[in-house]
């Protein structure tokens, strides 16, 4: 058996490819989102109520489908990303990565020695299809694509180092995080943080490496196309419900509205 392909190393290729949130934390609604014509979708375990199990289900569920599965752990625990790369992960985000030093840390755990010192699960692991994958030890590196979120004013700071890191592939942006964090609760369009986001952007591309963020509202999707985003998520699964069952109900109920909130979720 040969090593798997990795739809979403595959889609970086200068288009900007457009994904969604999958936040509900089971298969059946995951799934419904890979059929939906989405390049992209993001299992969320930091904020989303996933466990391991339940997003190895999300990684079967969507396995038939275009849309390649990007995997969000909840912190830096090499434990758990030995764990989340041993159900098959892929592609891999990391968030709240401030240092460049972090970064080459969270290399290390996601490479074999003598590259790193992700441990050897061998034939209990669905990465290597349970050893049906002769040379995966050699070879897992090849198609795995390490994301790092910046969402700080330290990671924007240290941006170009962190995208210089050898074995970074992609750098996030989470505009929420950051604009809070650096004083403008909630209001990523400041434009001392638009400059930041910007910046982050600019540095990472210089670097030769992919750049993502997340944008719900429209206009800031297409903005941030237009700047050179190669990845960019357009929805929230768990938000395009709420917003759709309010606009149901406002057409029949006076006292409910369908005004999304303020952030564009």
């Amino acid at each position: 058996m040969q090593l798997p392909h990795n739809p979403f190393q595959a889609a970086l290729d200068g288009q900007t490819r457009y994904g969604c949130w999958a936040g509900f934390g089971t298969g059946y609604a995951t799934e419904i989102l890979a059929t939906t014509g989405f390049d992209w979708l993001l299992i969320d375990g930091e904020h989303a109520p996933n466990t391991v199990p339940s997003i190895l289900a999300q990684l079967q569920a969507v396995a038939p489908y275009a849309c390649a599965p990007v995997v969000r752990c909840v912190n830096h625990d090499p434990a758990l990303l030995k764990q989340l790369l041993d159900i098959g992960t892929q592609t891999l985000m990391v968030p709240m990565v401030d240092t460049a030093e972090q970064a080459a840390q969270l290399v290390a755990a996601t490479r074999y020695p003598p590259r790193g010192f992700r441990g050897v699960g061998g034939g209990l692991t669905r990465a290597t299809r349970w050893d049906a994958i002769p040379d995966y030890l050699a070879r897992a590196h090849e198609t795995l694509c390490l994301i790092v979120q910046v969402e700080s004013r330290a990671g924007v700071d240290n941006a170009a180092a962190i995208a210089a890191t050898e074995g970074v592939d992609a750098i996030f942006v989470g505009p929420i995080d950051l604009s809070t964090g650096v004083g403008h609760v909630g209001n990523p369009n400041h434009p001392d943080v638009q400059a930041m986001i910007r910046h982050t952007l600019e540095v990472t591309k210089a670097a030769g490496k992919a750049a993502g963020i997340l944008a719900p509202a429209e206009a800031d999707a297409k903005r941030y196309a237009e700047w050179g985003f190669d990845f960019i998520a357009v929805g929230i699964d768990i938000s395009l419900l709420r917003q759709a069952a309010l606009e149901t109900v406002s057409r029949y109920k006076e006292d409910v509205s369908p005004t999304p909130s303020s952030l564009g979720y």
